[in-house]
């Protein structure tokens, strides 16, 4: 008995002896960790916080009433309604095509699956310029359908249609990327009970897909719109920056620096910059209810268990 326990003690005094002599992990010296977080907070600090301060702050440089009066012109106020009405069309759109996208790759086998994905994903490999471009050789007078929309007396480019496309196209991923990994993960199980418990493909759709996938969907959709109201280089070929009718909120600052009104500038970006703090703030308090989400188990026995029950 004490042989072994002598033995036990050696073999610690040996572990301990290897484990002071192995060389420290990166990380472990309190030297290097406060570097580290230096560098992470200057560099936020300096790419992050401070562009945002610096908007906040020449915004308001001239006081709150002029900021105001800054917004309340007409061609800043026409900026801002394109802006929105772009989102309001453009995001239900993407929305929708997302999750019937994703639906469709990870609930189904067909040829092509693959090129289907690399082709949902091309938006942002291409440069929005590129995108911006590739429109008017399609929809321009000179482009592809061009003659035709022209006889028919209908106007895609420089107007509402083209800005809403363009907008359409670089946003084309965020949804789908989003919720194509975790219907992979959730696989079709839930789905074949249920339709195989007599339910409709809508019916199981809403009852089943749509709770399981609901946080991942709308932090998909919060990405576009922030994205929508926040893209130039489409927009920017295919509008016009026709002052006061196709220029969208970016292009209207630009416009404004250009016309060395900088403070007017400024406060134009500040809506966007507002933007962006509550899509931060949505991303976090999304991503926190999609952690804490508590799933309970499918019970398929009985008469009222048709889809499995989630809780949230």
């Amino acid at each position: 008995m004490h042989g072994n326990i002598g033995t036990q003690a050696k073999a610690g005094e040996t572990g301990k002896a290897k484990g002071r002599g192995q060389p420290p992990r990166v990380g472990d010296d309190p030297l290097f960790r406060r570097i580290l977080l230096a560098f992470v907070l200057f560099f936020v600090a300096i790419v992050v916080v401070a562009p945002l301060v610096i908007i906040g702050f020449e915004a308001f440089s001239r006081g709150a009433g002029y900021f105001a009066r800054s917004i309340a012109e007409p061609d800043t106020r026409h900026a801002i309604f394109l802006t929105a009405m772009t989102a309001l069309i453009a995001v239900p759109v993407n929305t929708i095509f997302g999750v019937a996208a994703a639906w469709s790759i990870t609930k189904f086998d067909f040829r092509g699956k693959r090129l289907l994905t690399v082709l949902i994903e091309l938006p942002f490999s291409v440069s929005p310029i590129v995108a911006g471009v590739a429109y008017l050789f399609v929809y321009g007078l000179q482009g592809l359908f061009g003659p035709a929309l022209q006889s028919a007396e209908m106007k895609i480019l420089f107007a509402l249609p083209g800005i809403v496309l363009a907008s359409m196209f670089v946003t084309a991923p965020f949804v789908a990327r989003e919720l194509i990994p975790l219907m992979q993960a959730q696989g079709r199980d839930l789905e074949e009970a249920a339709t195989s418990l007599g339910a409709s493909g809508w019916r199981t759709f809403f009852s089943v897909t749509l709770p399981n996938i609901k946080w991942a969907l709308l932090y998909g959709v919060v990405l576009c719109n922030s994205r929508v109201m926040g893209e130039f280089g489409a927009v920017s070929v295919v509008s016009g920056n026709i002052r006061g009718q196709t220029n969208t909120l970016p292009l209207h600052i630009e416009l404004l620096y250009h016309d060395y009104n900088a403070v007017g500038a400024f406060a134009a970006a500040s809506i966007l910059a507002l933007l962006a703090i509550v899509t931060l703030v949505a991303k976090v308090v999304l991503e926190r209810q999609g952690a804490g989400r508590v799933r309970r188990p499918a019970t398929l026995a009985g008469n009222d268990a048709v889809y499995p029950e989630v809780k949230t």
